[in-house]
């Protein structure tokens, strides 16, 4: 039977021309947490100037990449006693090995990396390049603490 209701509101859920359809499920992926990376090289005592220059104006290229690598809260320390750079991440991204070929592939990454790798000297035996890959360039050290 005929009602305003429905004439008026074809779309209403009682009217009797309006099939229902499924919903569509609805996923949800939660955000990778991360993973605390931490390396360690070498820095060229006389290159230390150069390399604080570099990264007070780092290329907005390799800032991009970074980011899209789900790399963040990135920061790298210098001892200026031993001359040992530290540098500490979060990875939250869940293809690490894509996400660093990725970087890897990108053309103004492999130029930063040419120029800040002449600034430093690796502390793994047989690296030759931060392009190279295998043997990483920095040196991966252990996490012995955390609190957050």
């Amino acid at each position: 039977m005929w009602s305003p209701t429905s004439a008026s509101n074809p779309a209403s859920p009682t009217s009797p021309r309006t099939p229902q359809l499924p919903q569509p499920l609805q996923t949800y992926r939660l955000k990778n947490q991360g993973r605390r990376i931490a390396q360690i090289v070498k820095l060229k005592p006389e290159h230390a100037d150069k390399y604080k220059e570099c990264h007070a104006k780092v290329w907005p290229e390799v800032l991009k990449q970074i980011k899209n690598s789900n790399i963040e809260d990135y920061s790298i320390f210098l001892d200026p006693d031993t001359n040992t750079l530290f540098a500490s991440f979060k990875y939250v991204g869940y293809d690490w090995a894509g996400d660093m070929e990725r970087m890897r592939e990108n053309p103004k990454v492999q130029e930063w990396w040419k120029m800040t790798d002449s600034y430093q000297e690796s502390l793994v035996e047989g690296a030759t390049s931060s392009l190279d890959g295998e043997p990483a360039w920095w040196k991966g050290i252990e996490e012995v603490f955390y609190t957050p």
